[in-house]
């Protein structure tokens, strides 16, 4: 069973389908990382790698953290393998990295504050319209912000990574990971914008 997103047909059978999919794709838009997020202009100045995609917002009476949980709890399962193959390897890197617990079973909690995780991710920023989250390593940096913005083309969510690397390993590591992570992020937001959950 299909949810139909608000201007996009319901499919009828499966060319329907695909079509439809290709549609919610396409309402997944690069675009730059808003100036006006937490993330501040220092650091999205010297990020050595940064990304953001727009998606509608047609719940918008949703919090920024549940929009985190509507878009990273639901994971296809070859996602989760590929993250905690990617975290073992890390792991015997002596990086700090998420848990196969922390992956694979998401707790979501009635309340959170800055200090405390959410998913596998130490929050750095919590406000009405905007969470950061990250981890700080000895490799690289990164942060990751959900954050409610309003336009002309009415309410929609900006998803932005900042990556800040330490030395030469965290090079090697961003650019090895930095395909993957532009298809996942993308699949993930076009799922949840599928599914009705944004």
């Amino acid at each position: 069973m299909y949810t139909a997103i608000e201007g996009i047909a319901r499919p009828e059978n499966v060319r329907g389908a695909t079509s439809y999919y290709s549609e919610i794709s396409m309402s997944v838009v690069e675009c730059d990382v808003p100036s006006e997020s937490a993330l501040g202009k220092t650091l999205i100045d010297r990020a050595d790698f940064s990304d953001a995609y727009r998606v509608p917002l047609r719940r918008t009476e949703a919090g920024v953290v549940e929009i985190f949980f509507a878009i990273f709890a639901h994971r296809p399962v070859w996602m989760n393998l590929l993250l905690i193959a990617r975290n073992k390897v890390a792991g015997f890197a002596g990086l700090e990295a998420p848990t196969t617990s922390e992956i694979l079973n998401i707790e979501k909690r009635d309340r959170y504050v800055v200090g405390q995780k959410i998913g596998p991710w130490p929050i750095f920023f919590l406000g009405p319209d905007e969470l950061v989250a990250g981890r700080d390593n000895k490799h690289m940096d990164f942060r990751l912000s959900i954050m409610k913005v309003r336009g002309v083309n009415g309410p929609s969510v900006v998803v932005s990574t900042l990556c800040m690397v330490h030395n030469r390993f965290g090079r090697y590591y961003l650019s090895s990971i930095t395909p993957f992570h532009k298809f996942g992020l993308r699949k993930l937001l076009a799922n949840a914008l599928a599914a009705g959950r944004l």
